[in-house]
């Protein structure tokens, strides 16, 4: 790196080419990719992908836009069949805020995802890593995508360090920025008007940006930002990474310097799940999954677990009531009178 912690220009190049041979003969067939989903079906499968694996996420996300193919589908949907049809994706509080992203979308953005990142961040449960990957992803913009994958690699190959989790932090964006290709033929690195974090230009200037999401993923940044990601996923993960197969492996200064800290995480330690208030609340949410679906409940079958049987879901009662209560406070269910409870309606 120079003074100015910009990677040399020669040796990004060479990162890039490579990088891009290995996308094109390696990139998982997602259906969600190579314009076979709409910026709609393209911002769903981000908001499941968060904190689950890509191949737990497929048939979810096959069945979801089945099921609803764009945001008013989404939004028109029963709270209970959409918590049902989330099954065990985890966080199951996405799903509601993907339903109500969905009725914001379908309302007030007339059934069309926005087109620039102020107006994407806006919407709820859309943070700065979703609204990029869309601005990337589905509209062809230059802008840095950072999520633990793309960090995890850049600062391996560039700054030959382990990334520890946690949040971004500053040098690890203007890092992302600094290696973005441009998509005018520039190389992109340290251009002048490169900020740490760069953004869609148009949103400030009123322009709209070019919907690619039916392929744009050949567009230089494009490629980089969901290379990137993919080599992370799939070569350089966190603990074991392969880098005998890495397409990089002669320019990571991380694998120069004999992979220091390997596997080292500054986050704290991952929790048992088994016992915790977590496992009670799936627990609880996959009873009321398996009853009738909103659909069928007009026909008369039984939608509501009645207290008895909550209370054969967990021996502790105190932790059920805790983790019922929760599920209450957090819109995932309803309890009624009696202590039954059901999925919101």
């Amino acid at each position: 790196m120079d003074v100015m912690g910009v990677p040399e220009r020669s040796r990004t190049a060479r990162v890039r080419l490579r990088l891009a041979a290995w996308w094109e003969a390696n990139a998982r067939d997602l259906p969600w990719r190579f314009g076979r989903a709409t910026p709609w079906g393209i911002l769903v499968s981000e908001v499941m992908s968060q904190q689950t694996q890509m191949s737990r996420v497929v048939p979810y996300w096959t069945a979801w836009m089945e099921r609803w193919p764009d945001a008013a589908a989404l939004a028109a949907a029963p709270k209970s069949d959409v918590i049902g049809a989330w099954g065990r994706l985890g966080y199951p509080r996405r799903a509601l805020r993907l339903q109500e992203c969905a009725r914001v979308v379908a309302g007030a953005c007339g059934d069309e995802l926005p087109r620039t990142y102020d107006a994407l961040v806006a919407l709820p449960g859309v943070g700065d890593y979703t609204a990029s990957a869309v601005m990337s992803f589905a509209y062809g913009e230059r802008i840095a995508v950072v999520d633990t994958n793309i960090r995890r690699v850049l600062s391996r190959v560039f700054a030959g360090e382990e990334s520890r989790g946690g949040a971004a932090s500053a040098a690890e964006r203007a890092l992302a920025a600094a290696v973005l290709p441009g998509d005018d033929g520039s190389d992109g690195a340290g251009s002048d008007d490169d900020d740490d974090v760069p953004r869609d230009v148009s949103r400030d200037s009123g322009d709209v940006p070019h919907d690619v999401s039916r392929d744009g993923s050949r567009i230089p940044s494009v490629m980089w930002n969901q290379s990137v990601m993919e080599l992370g996923a799939l070569v350089c993960t966190a603990k074991n990474p392969l880098c005998g197969h890495c397409p990089v492996r002669d320019d990571c200064a991380f694998l120069a310097a004999g992979r220091p800290g390997l596997g080292e995480r500054r986050t704290r330690p991952r929790q048992r799940f088994r016992g915790t208030d977590r496992q009670v609340r799936g627990i609880v949410l996959d009873a009321l999954r398996g009853l009738p679906a909103a659909s069928e409940q007009s026909a008369g079958r039984a939608s509501v677990l009645e207290r008895a049987t909550v209370e054969t879901l967990w021996k502790d009662h105190a932790q059920l009531d805790r983790c019922v209560a929760s599920l209450d406070e957090d819109g995932l269910i309803e309890i009624l009178p009696g202590g039954a409870i059901r999925l919101p309606r």
